[in-house]
């Protein structure tokens, strides 16, 4: 149990338990927004309780110490001593080069860097899978030795991959699986229906975000003992670690230009992630080689600040926007009324101080006043014109397709082509570990947007965008912190006028842009975009990537 206690305090580990006991694992952090008063009550049981705890963590950590003596964990004999930091300044240039087509198809391959002693690479070659018409590999990024693990592909550019940018995607949660981008969204593969027999399973999309780019999917954490990160700050050292063993160990792309994208919990991820890269960039020009070339970050749907969202959440429902106004009168002044208090609340108890009762009790409050009211329509949070019941929400988040990738991911050849061991269990599309912990320190409260202030006064390109039909990461919260946002390019950007972009003679939404910083719309788009709208999607992608205005 001292692996799985390494680095977290009793109460952590014991708030885990008692969220699990309360109903709350088989809940998706996307949902977040939704669950916020449960979550709020019991942080404040858990501190009524407090006594609890130590019998908690102790009963839990004894089940953890049998499974670890059933289930051996496999780390690389390879790995440096514990103990030691990233330290980019303190290595010369004696990184192992090697080409992606050399990979085997049938094993793995090992891949470390010097200052990263930890963290390791394991990449494989994948024949036959999705798009024959590019070279795809899959693999592991295995953190703090082999305790953690994130799992990713990588496709190869239709277009050139010999000079087009490398481009990340992640989706949010926390928690969830990058698959359901792939599959469904922006991958060279979909995945529309059930399998049909005489098929492996996945039908070509034209509209793969891979035409423009060598494009990564990156999974969240996970462990065969449930210890995962539970906090973004922490994340980013391992995507970061992640894209320099990749970038240092493949000469092919090195210098590449590389480019971050993602949505919904991405919009927390993104900027802290390119934040910790952009920072580790200065060491690494210190140390004598070449740093990452990040030059934009996209944000689709995000959540980026929970106070502007909450302000959109009285918005979408109650004026005449995106929708017709959906909530009767009464309802919306109800909510009018207890906005103020809401902002009130959470400036003073999540953003001024960092209590954890206080913000759970104030993030309770928001939720019941803001959210709840839409938890009765019976409307799709990830698109308000489309119904969705509760047992829908939970089953498949709205979408039956994401069963068909359940399935087709939990095929043994699938698992066997990428690599998957055996004894990991079934695909999961949102782990609820993964977000019990990310809740349990209250990252989803930290507000981002001083990270993409940083990034923009640093270079880095921003790009916000957001489907209109969208309620629970809505275009109205996103497009209040981006105009309030506080950097030297600010009041460029506030004084231009939204216009309109156009893909094929038609309008595809608004936009704005200044100083690097572009925010748009995407119309008639809910959560994710480039499954509603793919066409204007990859128009979008391949206008930024081309440095052109939208």
């Amino acid at each position: 149990n001292n692996a799985y206690l390494r680095g977290q305090s009793v109460h952590v580990v014991a708030l885990r338990v008692l969220l699990r006991a309360a109903g709350l694992g088989a809940i998706n952090n996307t949902q977040r927004a939704y669950h916020a008063p449960r979550l709020g009550k019991i942080r404040l049981a858990t501190m009524r309780y407090a006594s609890s705890f130590v019998l908690a963590a102790s009963l839990f950590s004894s089940a953890v110490t049998q499974h670890a003596a059933q289930s051996p964990l496999h780390i690389n004999p390879g790995f440096a001593r514990p103990g030691l930091q990233p330290n980019l300044t303190a290595y010369g240039a004696n990184v192992q080069r090697l080409e992606l087509s050399s990979l085997s198809a049938d094993d793995f391959s090992i891949l470390g860097h010097e200052a990263f002693p930890s963290h390791q690479v394991r990449v494989k070659r994948v024949k036959d899978f999705c798009d024959p018409t590019v070279k795809m590999y899959s693999g592991y990024l295995d953190v703090d030795y082999g305790a953690k693990h994130l799992f990713f592909y990588f496709f190869e550019s239709r277009s050139d991959p010999d000079s087009d940018p490398v481009l990340m995607w992640i989706n949010g949660g926390p928690g969830c699986s990058s698959s359901l981008g792939l599959f469904m969204e922006l991958g060279p593969c979909s995945i529309s229906g059930p399998l049909r027999s005489g098929s492996n399973g996945t039908e070509w999309n034209p509209y793969s975000w891979n035409n423009k780019a060598n494009l990564f999917f990156l999974d969240q954490v996970h462990s065969h003992y449930g210890e995962t990160i539970s906090t973004t700050e922490d994340a980013a050292k391992n995507v970061q670690a992640f894209v320099t063993i990749f970038f240092e160990t493949f000469s092919k792309f090195k210098g590449r230009e590389f480019h971050m994208s993602g949505e919904s919990y991405g919009g927390r991820y993104l900027p802290v992630f390119a934040s910790e890269i952009v920072d580790q960039n200065s060491r690494a020009e210190a140390g004598g080689f070449e740093p990452i070339n990040l030059k934009s970050v996209l944000i689709g749907n995000g959540l980026t600040d929970f106070k502007t969202m909450w302000e959109g959440y009285y918005d979408i429902q109650c004026k005449n926007l995106s929708v017709v106004p959906f909530q009767d009168i009464k309802t919306c002044v109800g909510m009018k009324q207890q906005l103020h208090r809401c902002l009130k609340m959470y400036q003073k108890d999540c953003v001024e101080q960092t209590d954890p009762v206080a913000c759970g009790l104030a993030a309770g409050f928001c939720n019941e006043a803001l959210s709840r009211p839409y938890q009765t329509t019976g409307r799709n949070p990830y698109d308000m014109t489309k119904p969705c019941k509760p047992e829908e929400l939970k089953g498949s988040l709205c979408y039956p397709v994401t069963k068909h990738i359940n399935t087709f991911l939990d095929r043994p050849e699938t698992r066997k082509a990428l690599g998957v061991h055996p004894s990991i269990g079934n695909y999961t599309g949102c782990s609820p570990d993964v977000g019990i912990r990310f809740s349990a320190s209250l990252d989803h409260f930290h507000s981002n947007q001083w990270y993409v202030a940083g990034l923009l006064e640093r270079g880095i390109k921003v790009l916000v965008y957001v489907g209109t039909y969208d309620w629970i990461c809505n275009w109205v919260g996103n497009q209040k912190w981006v105009m309030a946002l506080d950097w030297t390019g600010g009041a460029e950007f506030t004084a231009q006028k939204d216009r309109d972009w156009i893909v094929d003679g038609q309008v595809a939404g608004f936009t704005r842009s200044a100083n690097g910083l572009t925010f748009a719309t995407v119309n008639a788009a809910g959560h994710m975009v480039p499954y509603d709208k793919p066409k204007e999607a990859l128009a979008m992608l391949s206008r930024w990537l081309e440095g052109k205005d939208l």
